[in-house]
């Protein structure tokens, strides 16, 4: 509690875990960019890890010799061009510990919305208290195998409650019954397990039905730059 407030009187870490910088950029049709957009986003990670006296979390190898990077570097960006001459940048920093009770299910067509509610239910039901909440709960729903992780992560981007009305009530469905299960606040018990719950939705295969769940702690760190 006392972190907490000293925290919340600035802009500084809630946890020892600041996370894997993961950026997902959107670049302007319009934009010419000169050098590496790689190399310019690791630069920035490395700057603001240093500068922000933030722990560096990054192993370079994965199985392997896991020696730190120093910097926190690579960061993991994810690229796409849309309209205009502008570049916007959306920072997560994501923590190692509700990364780690992330979960993905390959539903069939078969499998309806009640199922998907019970495999979400269900994974944070296992998460308990290890993974920091009350949580944000990004969900992905279609794609393929990658893209439905993909959505997941980015749905805890957003703020709002998705546009499309079936989904948007699919999320009240979703938290309702997550609040249900009485886990709260650093799992001591209590009414309030998630604060939100996002989904993301894309096309897929009439054969599949992928679903991910991105799970984040109450310690929701992101920055939206323009």
């Amino acid at each position: 509690l006392k972190n907490a407030k000293i925290a919340s009187k600035g802009e500084y870490p809630l946890c020892q875990d600041t996370g894997s910088a993961v950026v997902f950029a959107e670049i302007g049709e319009k934009v010419h960019i000169e050098g590496n957009i790689n190399e310019a986003v690791n630069e920035g990670v490395r700057k603001g890890y240093k500068e922000g006296y933030l722990r560096k979390s990054i192993v370079s190898n994965p199985l392997f010799d896991r020696k730190n990077s120093g910097d926190n570097t690579p960061a993991i960006l994810h690229l796409s061009i849309v309209k205009g001459d502008r570049i916007k940048l959306k920072v997560l920093l994501k923590g190692g510990g509700a990364e780690n009770a992330s979960r993905l299910k390959m539903f069939t067509p078969a499998d309806g919305k009640e199922e998907i509610i019970s495999f979400i239910k269900q994974s944070v039901k296992d998460a308990g208290g290890k993974a920091c909440p009350p949580y944000i709960l990004g969900v992905g729903i279609g794609g393929d195998f990658e893209q439905c992780a993909f959505l997941a992560k980015k749905a805890l981007t957003r703020s709002r409650a998705n546009s499309k009305k079936s989904y948007a009530l699919l999320e009240e469905d979703i938290l309702r019954e997550v609040n249900s299960l009485g886990i709260g606040a650093q799992g001591l018990g209590g009414k309030v397990t998630a604060l939100a719950v996002y989904v993301e939705s894309a096309p897929c295969h009439m054969a599949s039905l992928p679903v991910a769940l991105n799970i984040c702690c109450h310690s929701h760190r992101i920055k939206n730059l323009q």
